[in-house]
């Protein structure tokens, strides 16, 4: 896909350290060895180095070895790890001997490294659940400043190339947070613009917040939140182009959106939709994705303060090696 491929051009010239905690599982390791065969992300991966090795000869990689290996339970920043841990988890009731014990937890060791800037980002998920890997990423990177709350956002890759930018839109929220309040719908927005340049390429996010009104067209509280949540998203991020209320029609088809909101900088010519709930960004994407015959890329976790994404247990390995190169890409801030 020439999408996946401009992602690992973009990765590859300017190369981030993408951690992988579950450095002994088999998709895993396939997808470093892939990764570091193409060459586009240095890889660290977490796990006894004796398994990862048998493992590597039992699947016959052959790249491997170019990986950074780190043994969980021999490593020689555990201490210093522990004693962060316990510094800004004490007031949580976490003691120094809990905080040791956790350092040794793939997923807890990643994030910390990502933290004290010894990686840079991390993919987990292919053997762990959703709350286990976003667990340790809120209780130590949390949110980027002035972002309360963590979407996530699909690259959709239509068809046809008449919608977005040349057939590539985002979508958002359409994995995380079920019902943002205006404040937060803004922060999902502002966040997506971000996502809309550094994974989609977009040189000029247009962000469409919809509604099932145009311009005030219909009256209800729902109206009023998308209304709230445009004016706050102008005011934290003035630069963006940032249009709502707005029907989805009038977000992405010129003259509808010439028609409705005719002084509107995003009516029309829409390539980021920002969804009033999750209900509508589940839905959305999933009817584009079967009935439009999309690629739907994702999702990619937004609002974090360093780039941690999500698999599901059961992607395949290409799905890492993608989502690898989505995260390096935002570890690059492209």
């Amino acid at each position: 896909m020439e999408f996946i491929k401009q992602l690992k051009e973009r990765a590859a010239a300017n190369k981030q350290r993408i951690v992988l905690p579950e450095g002994t599982e088999e998709r895993t390791l396939s997808a470093a060895d892939i990764i570091l065969s193409e060459g586009f992300a240095n890889i660290i991966l977490i796990g006894s180095p004796d398994k990862i090795g048998s493992e590597a000869t039992r699947l016959g990689l052959k790249n491997i070895d170019k990986a950074v290996i780190v043994d969980p339970n021999n490593h020689p920043k555990l201490d210093d790890y522990a004693n962060y841990l316990y510094e800004i988890r004490q007031s949580k009731g976490l003691t120094l001997e809990e905080a040791r014990k956790l350092v040794t937890n793939p997923l807890y060791l990643s994030v910390l490294m990502i933290k004290n800037r010894d990686a840079d980002g991390e993919v987990a998920g292919a053997d762990n659940a959703t709350g286990d890997v976003l667990r340790p990423a809120f209780q130590i990177v949390k949110t980027l400043p002035g972002i309360s709350v963590v979407s996530g956002a699909f690259v959709m890759i239509l068809n046809n190339k008449e919608f977005g930018e040349n057939g590539m839109m985002v979508f958002a929220d359409c994995a995380v947070h079920p019902d943002p309040t205006a404040r937060e719908l803004a922060e999902i927005a502002v966040a997506s613009a971000s996502t809309a340049r550094s994974i989609a390429g977009f040189k000029e996010p247009r962000i469409a917040m919809l509604s099932f009104s145009t311009k005030g067209s219909a009256k209800h509280a729902m109206v009023d939140k998308v209304v709230e949540a445009t004016k706050i998203a102008k005011e934290m991020a003035p630069e963006l182009l940032i249009d709502g209320d707005l029907q989805s029609d009038a977000a992405i088809i010129p003259a509808i959106g010439t028609k409705k909101a005719g002084n509107s900088p995003v009516a029309g010519k829409a390539n980021v939709l920002i969804f009033p709930n999750l209900e509508c960004g589940n839905i959305a994407y999933k009817l584009v994705q079967r009935m439009a015959n999309a690629e739907a890329i994702g999702p990619v976790l937004q609002g974090m303060a360093a780039p941690i994404n999500d698999l599901s247990r059961g992607c395949s390995v290409s799905d890492i090696v993608n989502l690898v190169a989505i995260t390096a890409n935002q570890a690059a801030g492209i």
